[in-house]
């Protein structure tokens, strides 16, 4: 792949700002599509993101914004998706330029809602995107240890060797190691998961469960996304010892910086989750992916009891202190 090809950052978020500083290792160029024109004024005036990882500073004279998608899109040629599941469909749907002939690397880990597609899917089927143009980015990683420039590692999965080895060089940095697979809508489902798992384990922490529990907690949920991943995507090679996949969860499940985690352990305190998401004012993913997990198993009826029970407690408003202790009765 030729060295000089436009990445275009396709979010403002903290997750987005992370990769940015990533892409931007060097002293190198890139595009930023974000939403909001006031923003991207803020951000050109000050030098950094004034929503989200304020601490970074940018070269704003290296970055070329957009608030046109379709602009971004015209000219770039890869395309980093780094925004919330949900606001997916919104974003694209002023989207007029093809996205076929594009690199599309997604670092969004979350699925579609409504459609009950992982993100790579819905390229492939509503934009025509070819299966070797497409990457995925996977942790463990928090954007927030970016920022601080803690050493961390992410893997960058793709069908195309070229494509994510190019990427995965991009994005390297002193601070950052990142590795190369194959498995994109394993990790992708994966990725899904490990979000429902870290508000689990967020309640039983708001439930006042101990660390004890929350070891056998999480050691049932990578058997749990074992099951479900290899029913929904056979694959001989997969590991889940990996670390696109249990390093993955292990850090949602525990850090502080995890969303998930911190609306599960709203909800384990009592919270409404209409309350918790407000007092976070962040997207957390896990919420959604319970709803579209659930439905998805629905096809497959594969054993799920922690996905069954935060479904339970987030949707159908289940006391989380009662569905909990029906959960412990059957881990091991």
């Amino acid at each position: 792949m030729e060295k000089d090809k436009k990445i275009c950052i396709m979010g403002g978020g903290s997750w987005a700002t992370a990769i940015a500083k990533m892409a931007m290792n060097g002293g190198r160029r890139i595009n930023w599509y974000m939403r909001r024109p006031e923003q991207i004024e803020e951000f050109q005036k000050n030098g950094y993101n004034p929503k989200y990882l304020s601490s970074v500073n940018f070269d704003v004279r290296k970055i070329k914004f957009y608030s046109d998608i379709n602009k971004a899109v015209r000219y770039s040629d890869v395309l980093v998706f780094a925004m919330p599941s949900p606001f997916l469909k919104s974003h694209l749907s002023k989207l007029k330029t093809p996205l076929k002939g594009k690199f599309i690397v997604t670092a969004i880990k979350g699925i579609v809602p409504d459609e009950n597609m992982i993100v790579t899917d819905y390229f492939h089927k509503y934009y025509e995107v070819l299966e070797e143009d497409v990457a995925v980015i996977a942790g463990p990683c928090h954007a927030e240890e970016v920022a601080l420039e803690r050493l961390s590692y992410l893997t960058v999965a793709s069908k195309n060797a070229e494509l994510a080895t190019w990427f995965a060089s991009r994005i390297s940095t002193p601070f950052l190691k990142t590795y190369i697979g194959t498995d994109v809508r394993g990790i992708e489902y994966a990725s899904v998961l490990k979000n429902v798992y870290a508000i689990a384990s967020g309640i039983c922490a708001g439930l006042k469960y101990g660390d004890n529990f929350q070891a056998i907690l999480v050691s049932n949920s990578i058997r749990e996304m074992n099951r479900f991943v290899d029913c929904v995507v056979p694959e001989d090679n997969r590991n889940l010892q990996d670390a696109a996949y249990l390093g993955d969860l292990l850090v949602t499940a525990y850090s502080k910086f995890s969303r998930n985690r911190t609306f599960g352990n709203m909800i384990g305190k009592g919270y409404s989750v209409r309350s918790s998401q407000l007092e976070m004012e962040m997207i957390a993913e896990g919420y959604y992916g319970t709803k579209c997990i659930h439905e998805i198993n629905e096809r497959y009826g594969v054993d799920m009891p922690i996905l069954e029970a935060c479904y339970n407690i987030l949707y159908e408003r289940i006391s989380p202190n009662i569905e909990i202790k029906v959960l412990t009765e059957k881990l091991c």
